[in-house]
């Protein structure tokens, strides 16, 4: 089968997971003896290319990327539904002649994709690797912090985050606007003045792009055959708000070092590490504040992550650590990850999102790595509960909640040997051929010609 692999970014300049999962089953179905293409695309904003249209080479893996510059976003509706893009994307295609196109991420595409692929009568299926279909901003959680179902009727709730993460990205421009709406109650405020706006034409494209929103992704998702989802609250939350193609679980596999891990000496201080982007959704800055007033000769944080991802946040967290025992080595080779995880005692997570099934976290228990983590379902349905109330292979704490988890922190660093000795019952035995033998299976169960 010759299929198309379809992502919103690529290696060598996009590391994180959904590029990672995309370049395993890449390499997986090639080994099963298909033929295999990455469809890509550059963000607008990135430096250009020459052409609309590079092609090159990773591990192999044939990729072809479309340079977003020539076509940016104008409007809120252009980051999901873009049907400017469709001549491109037919073109392409046209070009690869796939058998199949599977979907792990539409953003650059946007659902413009759905529909290119629909018109040439090419198979479809997908892997969701967040909320992009439900969420404006990806991530499922609302405006005031907590856990959200998804739109609510007048979409309140969607302009919320919005008019939150424009704020965050850029609060001289809002400050004046918004500065003195509390975010537990901008939802009712929005709500309140959302027909006013549209109707005097204030902000009315904006409103409409966020209202039309859900309609045009189930729309256009209806054209899925099947779609396979890592985690149980990626199935339940598609589930529960509507889509009705067949979902399909298929955990995530890892190929990392399992071998034990080597002890350190007792009087060695507790090594917290980090992996991932230096982003506020992951939050990194709430370990700096966790460890602030513990004995530097007691604990250590190592924070990896790209420092030009986010040149404002990542100011912040160097503002934040002087003083503290804190580290900003940058980012690594994937090679190295075993090597980068064998000097921590515990990986952290500390999200305020509804993170889905991290590959960090999967390769972290994978080397035996106990973890700390918000308490979301994408991260704890992977932990092993001890049966008191906690976890033989980490620590929780509730989404927002600081307090909970500088104890946790605090803690951690009073009993260091208990941390170290939960790497006897951490392990995470999934392997990316495992994985990608239950996806052939699911391509067949959907009609693709395996």
């Amino acid at each position: 089968m010759n299929i198309v692999l379809a992502v919103h970014c690529f290696f060598p300049d996009h590391i994180y997971g959904t590029e990672t999962y995309t370049l395993q089953l890449a390499h997986g179905l090639r080994a099963a003896g298909h033929q295999v293409t990455v469809f890509t695309a550059l963000f607008p904003g990135e430096p250009p290319t020459a052409e609309e249209v590079t092609r090159y080479e990773w591990q192999g893996i044939p990729v072809v990327c479309f340079d977003k510059n020539r076509n940016p976003n104008t409007r809120v509706k252009d980051t999901y539904y873009q049907p400017s893009q469709r001549a491109v994307l037919e073109h392409l295609l046209r070009e690869i002649k796939p058998d199949a196109v599977h979907v792990t991420h539409l953003i650059n595409h946007t659902a413009a994709l759905l529909e290119a692929t629909q018109s040439l009568g090419i198979p479809t299926v997908a892997t969701f690797t967040d909320f992009f279909g439900i969420c404006l901003n990806n991530k499922l959680v609302g405006a005031d912090g907590t856990a959200c179902d998804g739109p609510n009727r007048t979409r309140s709730n969607c302009l919320a985050c919005h008019f939150k993460d424009a704020f965050i990205h850029d609060p001289k421009h809002w400050k004046r606007l918004l500065a003195k709406w509390p975010w537990s109650r901008i939802g009712a405020e929005i709500a309140t003045v959302r027909s006013r706006m549209i109707t005097t034409g204030a902000l009315a494209g904006l409103t409409s792009d966020i209202a039309c929103r859900p309609e045009i992704l189930k729309a256009t998702y209806a054209s899925y055959r099947m779609a396979i989802t890592p985690s149980s609250i990626l199935r339940d939350a598609y589930s529960r708000t509507g889509f009705r193609f067949p979902l399909r679980d298929i955990r995530f596999g890892t190929e990392i070092d399992r071998r034990p891990k080597e002890a350190c000496a007792p009087e060695t201080p507790l090594r917290i590490g980090f992996i991932g982007q230096l982003a506020y959704h992951k939050g990194p800055d709430l370990l700096i504040e966790a460890i602030r007033g513990l004995p530097s000769d007691r604990v250590s944080l190592t924070i990896h992550g790209p420092h030009d991802q986010d040149p404002a946040y990542m100011k912040r967290l160097r503002q934040a650590a002087e003083g503290l025992p804190v580290t900003f080595p940058g980012t690594f080779p994937r090679e190295q990850l075993a090597q980068v995880l064998a000097g921590f005692d515990v990986l952290a997570m500390p999200s305020r999102w509804a993170e889905n099934s991290p590959l960090a976290l999967l390769n972290a228990l994978a080397t035996h790595t106990p973890v700390l983590v918000t308490d979301m379902g994408g991260m704890t349905e992977f932990l092993h509960p001890d049966g008191a109330g906690g976890y033989l292979d980490g620590f929780v704490f509730p989404l927002g909640d600081f307090p909970a988890l500088r104890r946790l922190v605090h803690a951690a660093v009073a009993a260091p040997q208990r941390v170290r000795g939960m790497t006897t019952t951490t392990s995470y035995a999934r392997t990316t051929a495992d994985m990608v033998a239950e996806t052939i299976v699911a391509y067949r169960e959907a009609g693709l010609p395996v």
